[in-house]
């Protein structure tokens, strides 16, 4: 008589284990998706069910029930220990926007960005128009240099070559042509 599934785990064959996922895994899936709030909690519980059986594979009895009411059993009584111990956990407490009233609020002073503005938009003016366009479909309009290719019909070589000389001059004509961005 051939040995079942569980007895071959419990006597180390390894194929065995691969087999068992393969033939109950979507059973233990199911029944963790149906106990956990996310997928990525079920992938955990079905892991850490996985490993149990294994663990207990020994303790099977083919006279007390089949292999899929013994994985059945395992997953039910691991994923039910999970969910008591989340609600063991202390509740986590909301981020509360709302600031203290002595909280020091930044107000913009809009007086000075009208004119970093102004010198800005000036700025651009000198820029040709292909750059200029370019320039603000990636910085205004927040376009990939994917999209501008597309948009313009240029190839995206080209896009990134007038997005980044756009972007020195303006730096040159706004006075901080020697800052370069933090790329990490």
């Amino acid at each position: 008589m051939a040995q079942g599934l569980l007895e071959r785990i419990a006597a180390g064959d390894q194929t065995a284990v691969k087999e068992c996922m393969e033939a109950y895994g979507s059973l233990v899936w199911s029944l963790a998706r149906r106990f956990c709030a996310s997928a990525a909690d079920a992938e955990d519980a079905t892991q850490e069910i996985f490993l149990e059986v294994w663990k207990s594979a020994a303790r099977y009895d083919a006279a007390m029930g089949s292999e899929a009411v013994f994985l059945t059993t395992i997953a039910r009584r691991r994923l039910i220990d999970r969910l008591r111990a989340r609600k063991r956990r202390p509740a986590t407490e909301e981020f509360d926007e709302e600031q203290p009233p002595d909280a020091v609020r930044y107000e913009p002073d809009l007086s000075v960005q009208a004119v970093e503005v102004s010198i800005a938009a000036r700025a651009l003016e000198q820029l040709g128009e292909a750059e200029r366009e370019i320039l603000l479909m990636g910085i205004v309009e927040g376009m990939t240099h994917s999209e501008i290719a597309m948009a313009t019909g240029k190839p995206i070589g080209t896009v990134k070559t007038q997005l980044r000389r756009g972007l020195i001059k303006v730096r040159a004509m706004l006075g901080t042509a020697g800052e370069e961005p933090d790329d990490g």
